[in-house]
């Protein structure tokens, strides 16, 4: 193999010109489909068509009205929202949110369907429909009429009166970036508005539209800011690491033309959506191309400090790391390729676009950067050989205190490894963004004054079409509504059966006694038929009623409650419907709330048999690649023990894990292998190829190749430890428990792999010294 790399490396150095444009060429070609990008600011972009929680919700939506709101929050620095001045302040909002592009309803303490009777007449009218004409009695009146309705009660007006809500339901057209953009100017410019007309008022807009901005929203400012921020970073880090102008200018262009590369193919010819997630491989790229760029860096550099030519360097670093690079660079693809048995496409997308990253890395490092670099000027620095001496003084600490690390190391593995069952999953979508995103700020503080953003419904079925009017079935729904709100988890109950017996109240003279269901289900329909008869346009009951009346919806609204929290809640009132409920009337909760609480847990069980699968392949690569059975085996060890240290590590500090932690084994395993390949590589050659014991094996390892593993690894840790600071929380985890894995990997390898290749090498001499020299033979 090494005469055939010579061969190719020779001819780089000679056609470095035509390589250089050719790859320059080829890469803008791949980049030109940037054009097609479009961003995706769907949240059920995060769930595949074969999700059952997804399928449970789209039928909730096309049985129902649309789940998609915004709510304008607000709440006084002193005082409470039912005066005069302030029901107006409402009522112009909730006129004005009627405008809001896509809308088709809006709810508000001031346009709430208030009954009375008068006389043997229904009457159902606004509740305030003039709040100038309100006297503070009448004010006061208002607050204890809503206050005495289950519909509005904390959910449009806080039980102390000092908060309120509008909220408007919009049919958004599904995916459409450009729509969303037009709602949210729109709402903005109205809470903006509010905000500069009252200062006495604190203002907030959250909801599922402003959820669905916020991961565009995400993407972009992730772009903006990470990427630009990464090139800086790797710039003066590469430089600084190789004291190399020339390297470092060959490094930059080589990570950005395959962050460029990638994107342009897999976002922009194949037509990817990007998202959050996929949002952060550009940075992920730059990184993962760094190492291969630094590992053909630095060996030409040290190469050039023994002596060597410049080209003749480049040929030597060609021929050393050939083998290595590719097989990182094959493995790193394998891991992110590992991402596609993801339930999350934006994963999917996030992980095949930084495969192809890792590709194109690989053929730039082995073309184009040795040619740039055979054209550029360059000076090897001292700096490199300092490095190279270092890494020889810490290999003779390592040798002379193998069996110390050996012990100390396993005893530090398992200790961590003990800490793992104590994780929990917790996904709730509020906390998928930092306090720097206005969604996040907005949708706490409604929260924490009014009403939460977590819902969950159950269409509940009367068994028979106009079924919904029967006294049987509307009891039963305001037993299993009652029960609901002796629950700690549940802030507000929507249900059906609160508009019938307020129906019913004033239908007999508004008399208190008369509020519950109707007795007779033929009056119970003419009720409900004269009340939808007098219900304004846009008010009606399409979002509590089927079309045909034969199901109902009952919503919840819960508090910040944990995953474990929810799926106590749904198993409770799971048992409460199969003990207590006709067989007809069963049914699963579905929402938005119910998606995002169990993405986690289903990622994992699909994510354990994509893990599984790269790892196999992974190890079987490495072990045809060494050649050697047992250093293959020996290689498991240090390629599967740094996430259970990283993750032992965040078990100090939390016990609640998101789904974001189900890609960061699959993330982190191909960059991994990359100090464990190159180490063992070198190892090999010295031990099989040149004689040498274990203990020379291993100095030779850490000089030929120490100062590049950790190099490397640096910049892999500095780059993943900048997507940390995403406001998107996914990204951010993601990014610091791959730079922590990363890390850890290193240590392992500079510390418990050496000490376990001594030990077993000793153990073999022990057991048969005669195997030494049969050892020694190269195995080809």
């Amino acid at each position: 193999m090494n005469n055939w790399v010579v061969a190719y490396a020779k001819a780089v150095v000679k056609l470095r010109w035509i390589i250089v444009l050719a790859s320059i060429a080829g890469v803008m070609f791949l980049a030109s489909g940037g054009r097609f990008i479009e961003f995706s600011n769907d949240y059920r972009y995060f769930f595949t068509e074969q999700n059952p929680n997804l399928q449970a919700f789209e039928r909730l939506e096309r049985t129902y009205t649309s789940p998609d709101t915004l709510l304008w929050v607000m709440r006084p620095n002193e005082g409470t929202m039912t005066t005069p001045e302030r029901l107006a302040i409402i009522k112009e909002i909730t006129e004005r949110a009627w405008q809001t592009p896509y809308s088709i309803r809006v709810d508000s303490l001031t346009n709430y369907q208030h009954t009375t009777a008068e006389n043997d007449d229904l009457t159902v009218r606004d509740l305030v429909p003039d709040p100038e004409a309100l006297d503070k009695e009448d004010a006061n009146e208002v607050g204890d009429i809503a206050l005495g309705e289950p519909v509005i009660a904390k959910r449009l007006i806080s039980e102390d009166e000092t908060t309120s809500a509008v909220v408007a339901t919009l049919r958004m057209p599904r995916d459409d970036q450009v729509a969303t953009s037009k709602v949210m100017e729109y709402a903005r410019t109205l809470l903006a508005d509010m905000r500069e007309k009252h200062p006495d008022i604190r203002f907030e807009l959250t909801g599922s539209v402003a959820l669905s901005n916020s991961f565009s929203e995400a993407a972009q400012n992730d772009l903006k800011i990470l990427t630009p921020a990464m090139y800086i970073v790797l710039a003066l880090t590469v430089f600084l690491l190789t004291r190399s102008f020339s390297g470092t200018l060959a490094t930059i262009l080589v990570v950005t033309l395959s962050a460029f590369g990638a994107m342009g193919l897999v976002m922009g010819w194949l037509g990817v959506k990007l998202t959050p997630p996929s949002a952060g491989a550009p940075t992920i790229i730059l990184t993962i191309a760094v190492a291969d760029s630094i590992h053909v860096l630095v060996t030409m550099l040290v190469e050039m400090r023994k002596g060597r030519t410049k080209h003749e360097a480049i040929v030597e670093s060609l021929r050393v790391n050939w083998g290595p690079v590719f097989l990182t660079s094959v493995t790193t693809a394998i891991g992110f390729a590992s991402l596609n048995f993801s339930d999350a496409p934006p994963f999917r997308d996030l992980g095949n676009t930084a495969a192809a990253g890792a590709l194109i890395a690989w053929v730039l490092s082995i073309s184009f950067l040795p040619a740039l670099i055979a054209i550029l000027p360059v000076n090897a620095k001292g700096a490199i050989v300092r490095q190279s001496e270092f890494m020889e003084r810490f290999a003779e600490t390592v040798i002379g205190n193998w069996r110390k690390l050996l012990v100390i190391m396993t005893i530090v593995i398992i200790a961590f490894a003990t800490l793992l069952p104590r994780f929990v999953f917790n996904d709730r979508f509020v906390t998928y963004f930092d306090d720097r995103m206005e969604f996040r700020v907005a949708s706490d503080w409604a929260a924490e004054h009014l009403t939460g953003i977590y819902q969950i419904s159950y269409s509940l079925s009367a068994g028979e079409p106009g079924g919904v009017s029967n006294p049987e079935y509307v009891a039963k729904l305001e037993e299993f509504a009652d029960w609901f709100r002796q629950q700690p988890e549940v802030v507000h109950v929507s249900t059906f059966s609160d508009v019938m017996k307020r129906i019913n109240k004033s239908m007999h003279g508004d008399k208190e006694s008369y509020y519950r269901v109707p007795d007779e289900r033929e009056m119970a329909a003419q009720f409900l038929l004269l009340y939808e008869m007098s219900l304004p346009y846009g008010l009606d009951l399409n979002d509590q009623i089927n079309v045909d009346k034969s199901a109902t919806k009952l919503t919840l609204t819960l508090t910040d409650i944990s995953t474990v929290e929810m799926q106590d809640l749904i198993n409770r009132a799971d048992t409460w419907l199969r003990e207590n409920a006709p067989e007809h009337m069963y049914s699963y909760p579905a929402g938005q709330a119910v998606m995002f609480a169990f993405i986690g847990r289903n990622n994992f069980d699909a994510m354990t048999s994509g893990t599984a699968i790269a790892l196999i392949l992974i190890s079987g690569c490495l072990m045809l690649a060494l050649r050697n059975l047992k250093l293959g085996l020996i290689s498991l060890i240090p390629n599967l023990t740094p996430p259970i240290v990283a993750f032992g590590i965040l078990a100090l500090f939390t016990a609640e894990v998101g789904f974001w932690s189900t890609f960061v084994i699959a993330t982190a395993l191909g960059l991994i292998v990359d100090a464990t390949v190159h180490f063992l590589s070198k190892y090999r050659r010295a031990r099989f190829e040149h004689g040498k014991d274990a203990e020379d094996s291993v100095r030779y390892a850490f000089s030929t190749v120490g100062t590049a593993l950790w190099v490397s690894t640096f910049v892999l840790v500095i780059g993943f430890a900048i997507l940390a600071l995403s406001p998107f929380k996914v990204n951010a985890m993601l990014g610091l428990m791959v730079a922590l894995t990363v890390a850890c990997a290193l240590i392992i390898d500079f510390l418990l792999l050496p000490s376990l290749l001594i030990a077993l090498d000793r153990r073999k001499k022990a057991a048969n010294p005669k195997l030494e020299a049969a050892s020694s033979a190269p195995a080809e």
